[in-house]
């Protein structure tokens, strides 16, 4: 088999979540030649500058570009990495682009790739969220030649897109190989880690959203969600939220939790640290992903806020509430009182995608697949 060099693009410390089991696992094969392009909030040093995560994770090949400054807009950011990746493209030739999900780093990536004819594989795309993630995701599909899906649902959706059945491809949430593993470390080695001292605690993680109805109210939503783990006497471990536009009006409302004994907060944690406070918290409250996708998977329930994660998943482990602090204050003292596990969720596969991606890409059947794209009609 010829030696295929595959570069995989990671911009945020959730998607590296999601690539790590499959870069590790594929580093360790002779048949591949791995590089890894860096970028997006891993470069930041206000969220913990996680490229030093892949650094722990002893991942080589390591790509570092810097594409933003704080606050600067979506669109920038989109065209500063299209011109950095695509120098790094023309430097190594690589035969496959690995990215995921629905950021805009991944966007710009998958331009790239698909203008320089270099094919593209996308993880976990054919999902629905709200806001412009939808919108992102979709796109990133559409200029994608594979497509690593969590399920059977996600798959009939890129069809309807008018995507190639062959090249679609379900192989689960590549993060739940890491959940079930031997490498989420216990509770008590994770709250030593991090000086975390108490037992019983929720999850806080809210991230902005940057459509325009929802950026008007941001402020006051945040304030309104701060205000209430103010009051409560319950403990909380709050993470810092991702680096789209209004980040810095949330890490304002953070700053006046810091004199609260029973808050911990953190710009990062490493990510099997971080399942294993999710895999034992109280709940999860916030509008994250982790609470639609890692949580129910643990059976960990979720306060699920606004319309991030719209229709993303149909645990029965999700409470979905609108920004009112009458039900948000209902939901959360109802699991503040009981601590109870409930059914986990399995709707995003049981592990093994990492060895399910390898087995597929080490075909050479996959490697004849043209750059050309072209629009599937069914049922017409």
């Amino acid at each position: 088999m010829v030696k295929r060099r595959i570069v995989f693009v990671t911009g945020t410390r959730a998607d590296y979540g999601k690539l790590k089991s499959i870069i590790k696992t594929l580093q360790q094969n002779k048949n591949f030649n791995n590089k890894i392009f860096v970028t997006g909030m891993h470069n930041l040093a206000a969220y913990g500058n996680t490229y030093s995560e892949l650094v722990k994770d002893k991942i080589r090949n390591i790509f570092r570009f810097k594409n933003q400054k704080p606050n600067d807009a979506m669109d920038l950011i989109v065209s500063k990495t299209i011109i950095g990746f695509s120098r790094f493209l023309k430097k190594i030739n690589p035969d496959l682009i690995v990215i995921h999900g629905d950021r805009i780093e991944t966007l710009a990536c998958a331009i790239v790739g698909s203008l320089n004819n270099v094919l593209v594989a996308h993880i976990e795309g054919g999902e629905v969220s709200g806001t412009i993630d939808e919108i992102l995701r979709h796109s990133i599909s559409k200029l994608s030649n594979f497509h690593f899906v969590s399920n059977k649902k996600a798959k009939q959706r890129l069809i309807q897109m008018g995507e190639l059945s062959r090249n679609i491809y379900i192989i689960g949430s590549p993060d739940i190989d890491l959940m079930s593993s031997k490498y989420v470390p216990s509770l008590r080695i994770a709250k030593e880690r991090y000086k975390v001292s108490f037992d019983e605690y929720a999850i806080l993680l809210f991230h902005p959203v940057v459509s325009k109805q929802e950026r008007k109210t941001l402020k006051q939503n945040c304030k309104l969600l701060v205000n209430l783990v103010k009051k409560s006497s319950f403990n909380f471990i709050v993470i810092y939220p991702n680096n789209d536009l209004g980040s810095n009006i949330i890490l304002k409302q953070y700053k006046t939790l810091k004199r609260k004994k029973n808050i911990k907060i953190f710009s990062s944690l490493r990510f099997e640290y971080f399942l294993s406070f999710l895999r034992s918290a109280n709940f999860i409250i916030g509008n994250s992903s982790a609470g639609v996708r890692e949580a129910p998977y643990y059976g960990t329930p979720t306060i699920n806020l606004g319309s991030r994660q719209y229709r993303r998943s149909m645990s029965k482990t999700i409470y979905n509430s609108e920004l009112k602090e009458k039900k948000i204050k209902e939901l959360m003292d109802r699991f503040i009182k009981t601590k109870k596990k409930l059914k986990k969720f399995k709707g995003f596969g049981t592990g093994n995608s990492n060895k399910k991606f390898i087995k597929i890409i080490s075909n050479s059947f996959f490697w004849k697949t043209s750059n050309q794209k072209y629009f599937k009609d069914y049922n017409i």
